[in-house]
């Protein structure tokens, strides 16, 4: 507990605490205790590619990252970059993705609210590969290419159904 008490003041501060202030006086012994280590979130790059688009000739680029703290949890994950959107692979997502692909008899969970599926001939479609581990899917396919360039990242955590 503090040692003393916090008084909110409305517009100047008594002039005994400006005085102890002044004097660098330590008034408040207290600090909150640590709940857990003070470690920041490293990101790594695993990969970042581009897909051109040789109609207009524009770029889609995707980025994945390993994430040391992600969600609620604070544990390892993965984050697909594309289009300035960010999808999070931490393990309560995955955990409720999996069990709406269950729900669906699904090995591949296209996650459609995360994904641009604006144009049937242009997209970028992230999935939930279902596996021991998971993998995170990432399919980019422009309206030059005929087929959908794919790229599969393992996710650093295992999921029970």
């Amino acid at each position: 507990m503090p040692s003393a008490h916090l008084a909110c003041f409305v517009g100047r501060p008594p002039p005994a605490l400006v005085i102890r202030l002044i004097a660098g006086e330590q008034l408040f012994r207290y600090s909150a205790p640590r709940t857990h280590s003070s470690m920041a979130n490293i990101k790594t790059l695993i990969e970042e590619f581009e897909v051109a688009d040789l109609e207009d000739g524009s770029k889609l680029r995707i980025r994945a990252e390993h994430n040391t703290e992600m969600g609620n949890r604070s544990v390892p994950g993965v984050q697909i970059h594309y289009l300035g959107y960010i999808v999070n692979y931490e393990p309560l997502a995955v955990e409720r993705w999996a069990y709406q692909a269950s729900k669906k008899g699904e090995q591949v969970h296209l996650l459609e609210d995360q994904s641009w599926t604006v144009h049937q001939d242009q997209f970028i479609k992230n999935s939930l590969v279902l596996s021991n581990p998971p993998k995170a899917r990432v399919e980019v396919k422009t309206r030059s290419r005929k087929q959908p360039v794919v790229k599969e990242y393992e996710l650093p955590f295992k999921i029970d159904l």
